[in-house]
């Protein structure tokens, strides 16, 4: 099978049902999007396909044939995703870390969607977990990224 990911086409020979997130991180070696929880739940492995969020430990790696896939090695070259980090760096948003590849990931699709979110819309959209509750750095980032 070939998956399109970070705009390289790479040929990938794992069973169907493997889910996305460790074709990306155990077959491709990019460690930036995260396992957290494996039920979609937390967030950590957010990715985008075709331009959605997308929860990768729980998408199964043959459903993404065709698919436009960017995980966050690739966000800083999207002009969206250049925002996004620049307002998180900004605003210092990570205390530990671990969860902030796909919070970001999630604001860009975000941004995409909707340019001029309000703070409603931030809060609706926004539903990765941080266990280090860094929520209102995370809300003006995205506000500062929409402004930018």
């Amino acid at each position: 099978m070939q998956l399109s990911i970070n705009g390289t086409t790479h040929d990938i020979d794992v069973e169907p049902e493997t889910p996305l997130l460790w074709v990306i991180r155990e077959e491709l070696g990019m460690t930036g999007t995260k396992y957290g929880c494996g039920l979609a739940q937390c967030g950590a492995c957010t990715v985008l396909v075709d331009g959605e969020a997308v929860r990768s430990c729980v998408t199964p790696v043959d459903s993404m044939a065709g698919a436009d896939i960017v995980t966050i090695e690739a966000a800083a070259a999207d002009p969206v995703g250049s925002k996004v980090i620049d307002a998180w760096i900004a605003h210092q948003v990570p205390q530990c870390g671990y969860c902030q590849s796909g919070q970001v990931m999630a604001a860009v699709a975000l941004l995409k969607a909707n340019p001029s979110p309000s703070e409603e819309d931030i809060l609706g959209s926004m539903a990765n977990l941080c266990r280090c509750a860094t929520y209102n750095g995370i809300v003006a980032a995205v506000q500062q990224a929409a402004k930018a």
